[in-house]
């Protein structure tokens, strides 16, 4: 497709505005304590229907609707965004604990994601999900989805939470960083296997499922989609470990490190086409590869740290800030329902975490600042409701609950726990 100058200029306005609304907003809320991301979704809340396109319709549409090639470039720059967002963080996924931590850790992994979990699938039961449901109108998926969404607890978010509340290196934030790492590896599953459901019902077929999709009723494209993605997760980190660590990209120490970042770029994408191949979720195969590339060694870990600045720079603001450009909390948004799903959510979310690790032997103040933690679903919340919602799996309203549900959660944890710092308190 050839551009004009005029689709061109188009492009770069409207790419320029949600940079520079997204690092504005999102450095403000770093002075005020609270997340970056939900700073970067406000700038793109700011500029999407909710404020710009309620108050200047005319100029939102021109700059983020109109031009040929203005949504589809936004769109490619957020997708970009959201694998190197999953890469970033599968390359900082780390499972190692101390001994005598283990059996917290595990007991609040185990029951913090299958008893939310599972609270979210009999939600399902109890509410009316016409208007929930999104094109796909799969009650299978949805289900899972919500109780993902329930479940999850945010790796980036409640990091940085702790990092600026000088925490890192205490023994709560081992616990709250190991259980979150065993938590979103068990969702991320669960949401590769939800998108794989609801593939095979459209005309969304690619790769594998595509050439078997006249052979495989609906029970056995279930059963697919489970047995591809654990194989894939297990083939990868296998061999995917295996190749990183001999190839001489990863060991020659003179190679120049913009072409060690080039071959990590390539890499995901390598990973992320053979995922969609199989049928597995792109975002999966990216968080995959990054765990891949996180366990190469030291020697590429300085372009990996150049590849996620430049990633957090530029492309992972976009999108977040895209998906407060999609937000509409003027038509269709209940109120009502957002605070009893926040309530149902929390409760479910804290008290399964308190629970579990009082019966690890933790005390009660250390089981709720565990709990309190633990709630804060950022980013992986917000990167559930968007996969969601782009798979048409829920419906507009809902995707705005879910990530409401996002912001408000990493929101409450970060204004606890520097509650508890500032009147010197311990946290276990």
């Amino acid at each position: 497709m050839h551009l004009s100058a005029a689709d061109t200029a188009h492009v770069f306005l409207s790419l320029g505005l949600i940079v520079v609304f997204a690092h504005g907003f999102g450095t403000l809320f770093v002075r005020l304590h609270q997340p970056r991301v939900v700073g970067e979704i406000l700038g793109g809340l700011l500029l999407g229907p909710t404020v710009l396109g309620a108050l200047a319709p005319d100029i939102h549409a021109a700059l983020f609707i109109g031009g040929r090639a203005t949504p589809w470039v936004l769109g490619i720059a957020s997708h970009l965004g959201l694998l190197l967002l999953m890469f970033s963080s599968g390359a900082e996924i780390r499972t190692s604990f101390d001994r005598s931590e283990r059996r917290v850790v595990i007991a609040v992994s185990a029951a913090g994601t299958l008893l939310p979990f599972a609270a979210g699938i009999a939600f399902v039961q109890f509410i009316d999900t016409v208007s929930l449901l999104g094109a796909a109108a799969d009650p299978t998926a949805f289900a899972l989805i919500l109780g993902a969404a329930i479940a999850v607890t945010s790796i980036p978010v409640i990091s940085r939470i702790m990092l600026d509340l000088g925490l890192i290196e205490t023994p709560f934030a081992r616990i709250v960083l190991a259980a979150a790492v065993l938590e979103d590896i068990l969702l991320y599953f669960v949401v590769a296997i939800a998108l794989g459901i609801v593939g095979t019902s459209h005309d969304q077929l690619f790769g594998l499922p595509a050439i078997l999709k006249d052979f495989r009723p609906d029970l056995w494209a279930v059963i697919y989609h489970v047995a591809a993605t654990i194989g894939f997760f297990a083939v990868t980190l296998v061999a995917g470990t295996a190749l990183v660590r001999r190839t001489a990209l990863f060991r020659r120490k003179e190679i120049p490190k913009a072409t060690d970042i080039a071959f990590q770029f390539v890499f995901l994408l390598s990973v992320v086409a053979i995922a969609m191949l199989l049928g597995v979720a792109p975002m999966f195969g990216a968080f995959v590869a990054g765990i891949v590339a996180g366990r190469a060694g030291d020697q590429s870990a300085q372009a990996r740290e150049s590849l996620k600045s430049f990633s957090f720079a530029l492309f992972i603001p976009i999108y977040f800030a895209s998906v407060g450009l999609r937000l509409n909390l003027i038509h269709g948004f209940d109120p009502l329902f957002f605070v009893a799903f926040l309530g149902y959510a929390c409760v479910a979310k804290a008290a399964s975490v308190f629970g579990s690790a009082r019966l690890a032997g933790e005390s009660t103040r250390g089981a709720r600042n565990l709990a309190v933690a633990l709630n804060a679903r950022g980013g992986p919340g917000i990167v559930l409701a968007t996969i969601a919602y782009e798979a048409k799996i829920i419906s507009d309203s809902f995707f705005v609950v879910l990530v409401l549900l996002s912001i408000v959660t990493s929101m409450l944890a970060g204004a606890w726990l520097g509650w508890i710092v500032r009147r010197k308190e311990p946290l276990r």
